[in-house]
């Protein structure tokens, strides 16, 4: 909990690998898994001699993302040569973007508990992964087969005044590359990542804390518990009188625990342009068709489907952050007049279910017989219960839902003659249930109404069912 005297300031940079068929400077094959240095060459290796060449679709997925999050693109950059020894960086320099990056300054909009909160983006820019270090007992071992693979840099402003925020913006994030198709965003293979930029101040102060960064957080909950252990390591130290190094540290996510690395200079790098690459001239006709084939974004969808379709928040983002999921949502509000609030009840609940079993997939159902569906449910010619009997057989036939309910004999009953003598013969048969109800177990209505459907085989009007049982047991 955050000493309330105290506000907290975060900015994230988040590295994501992208799916290009080859890395970013070479024709090396990009992919996670193959035998350690079988992916690698001269150039990824940095044998003298050898010559960078860069990668057209690692550019052309930097600026899809930039478009996602409102970037300025740049029609001219320029690579340049970050500076700095690590045995996982054989030509001693990593090649990045600095000062020309080809994502200049954006924004991201994020609905979080209600409110929408806007996230600006400083720069987001293209640069090469390292090689892979395997520590073993007597030895460092390093494969090259990580080395240059294409990653983008997206360097958040300290816009985070909370874990809520934090939380939202990693999700979108992930959700946005995924939508995009340019990234796998696989946490467990190391395919997105972030370093974490935190400081603290008294609340009011016109000036931020001293900032401490925190480097390669693994996972997303890694970052979370990164940034409330910074920040309450930063008011420990501050309320007993101490001050902040300005340093860098590294997390270890087993303790718990950041670890000092090394204190933080102005200039952490040496950086000069890279005098082996030309710099990147874009025509705006290329980068406006490809702002053009965006889809509809996960932040987006959810903000619409709270403000105009009135689905919970948490639901809402259950919904957006799958693509597959939210475009089949999409395609039943298209497919009818149901409602889109009864739709998703429906595709996060008993669809869902049958689609975790893994027996079947989202391609196995028709958007518009579920939208025929919960129409029938809507107008009452079908009960809920008879619309899971419905949704159990879409998946497993090729049936129509109008051939299900007939078949089944699934139309809802709402003959109060009929409804009333399943009522006597329920209420009959449960005297116990009734004495539960008259002590002040009201909940037990939900039973007997449980029962006169059973009683029904389902077709039974629950809520004509459940005013008669109600007015009986008065």
């Amino acid at each position: 909990m955050l000493n309330p005297k105290y506000e907290m300031v975060v900015g994230l940079e988040t590295h994501a690998e992208l799916s290009t068929k080859t890395k970013i400077y070479c024709g090396c094959k990009n992919e996670f898994g193959a035998e350690m240095n079988t992916n690698c060459c001269p150039v990824c290796m940095a044998m003298p001699g050898s010559m960078p060449q860069l990668n057209k679709m690692a550019v052309e997925y930097a600026i899809m993302m930039g478009h996602a999050l409102n970037c300025h693109i740049n029609l001219i950059s320029k690579k340049d040569r970050k500076n700095y020894f690590y045995p996982d960086l054989p030509k001693g320099y990593q090649v990045s973007q600095v000062d020309l990056p080809i994502c200049g300054k954006g924004y991201i909009d994020l609905l979080v508990n209600g409110e929408t909160k806007r996230i600006g983006i400083n720069q987001l820019h293209i640069e090469e992964d390292t090689a892979k270090l395997i520590h073993e007992e007597n030895a460092t071992l390093i494969d090259f087969n990580r080395a240059m693979v294409p990653l983008i840099e997206i360097v958040s402003a300290p816009d985070f005044c909370s874990l809520a925020e934090v939380e939202a913006y990693l999700d979108n994030i992930k959700a946005i590359l995924e939508y995009l198709n340019i990234s796998d965003a696989k946490m467990q293979e190391g395919s997105i990542r972030c370093d974490v930029n935190v400081s603290v101040n008294l609340v009011g102060a016109k000036e931020f804390g001293e900032r401490v960064e925190v480097k390669n957080v693994a996972t997303f909950s890694g970052a979370l518990r990164a940034i409330e252990y910074e920040v309450n390591r930063h008011i420990e130290l501050l309320e007993n009188g101490g001050e902040v190094a300005s340093e860098t540290r590294r997390w270890d996510d087993l303790k718990s625990e950041s670890i000092p690395m090394r204190g933080k200079a102005a200039n952490d790098y040496l950086v000069f342009t890279d005098p082996d690459f030309l710099p990147i001239v874009l025509e705006e006709s290329y980068v406006s068709d490809l702002k053009v084939k965006l889809p509809m974004l996960p932040n987006e969808r959810v903000i619409k489907y709270v403000n105009e379709y009135k689905i919970a928040e948490k639901e809402a983002k259950i919904l957006a952050f799958s693509k597959e999921r939210s475009d089949f949502f999409e395609e039943c509000i298209e497919s009818g007049s149901a409602t889109p609030k009864a739709i998703a009840n429906w595709v996060l609940g008993d669809i869902s279910k049958i689609l975790n079993d893994e027996k079947f997939t989202i391609a196995d159902l028709s958007a518009q017989s579920v939208a025929e569906m919960v129409q029938n449910i809507e107008n009452g010619k079908i009960s809920n219960t008879a619309g899971k009997a419905v949704i159990d057989e879409l998946f497993a036939t090729n049936k129509t839902v109008a051939e299900i309910i007939a078949e089944k004999g699934l139309e809802q009953n709402n003959d109060t003659s009929a409804l009333e003598a399943i009522v006597d013969e329920v209420l009959a048969n449960n005297p116990q249930t009734i004495e539960q109800y008259k002590s002040g177990k009201t909940n037990v209505l939900g039973f007997l109404v449980g029962q006169c459907m059973k009683a029904s085989k389902g077709t039974g009007n629950p809520q004509i069912l459940n005013d008669m049982i109600a007015e009986r047991l008065k």
